[in-house]
């Protein structure tokens, strides 16, 4: 009886141990949207002016990983840390492979040219560390990504890839 108890424990402590000495990895979704990249320090001075800033400089870009599978993007949310979120109000089609540059600003979206706009000026991604979530339109996680530029912008271009 104290042979088995003491195997249990020691099991159950292995488990415990072999968990907790892994990688932190990042959770990984089942959805065909996955964040691919992100502009999250617009080139120039950040200025959210409407007719002069450069909020349309950045940009988070969102492919669709699926080999078969069209996804329409309606409903879908994006979201950073603060909370601040966007839901793509209309249709958008992403093809198997195709992706969608999602610019700050205001614009025209565009399935041809892979673009759709927020429809506001202000930035949404902070310059220095912040996450990202993307949503299903059920409410399910599709991906998470956090950055911190100082870490993961190595080449100091405000960029960061993803998913490649």
């Amino acid at each position: 009886m104290r042979i088995r108890s003491a195997l249990a424990v020691a099991a159950t402590a292995g488990t415990f141990a072999v968990l907790a000495a892994g990688p932190a990895q990042a959770t990984e979704y089942s959805s065909a949207l996955k964040i691919k990249g992100v502009q999250f320090d617009a080139p120039g001075r950040d200025s959210n002016s409407c007719s002069t800033g450069n909020t349309k400089s950045e940009y988070l870009t969102i492919k669709n990983y699926s080999g078969t599978a069209t996804v329409n993007l309606r409903g879908y949310v994006v979201k950073d840390a603060a909370g601040n979120r966007f839901t793509f109000p209309a249709n958008h089609y992403l093809q198997p492979g195709d992706y969608v540059k999602l610019r700050g600003g205001h614009g025209t979206d565009s399935d041809a040219n892979n673009v759709a706009y927020r429809q506001n000026c202000n930035f949404i991604w902070n310059n220095d560390k912040d996450t990202i979530y993307l949503y299903k339109p059920s409410g399910a996680h599709a991906d998470t990504h956090a950055y911190t530029a100082s870490r993961d912008d190595r080449d100091g271009n405000g960029y960061i890839t993803y998913h490649g």
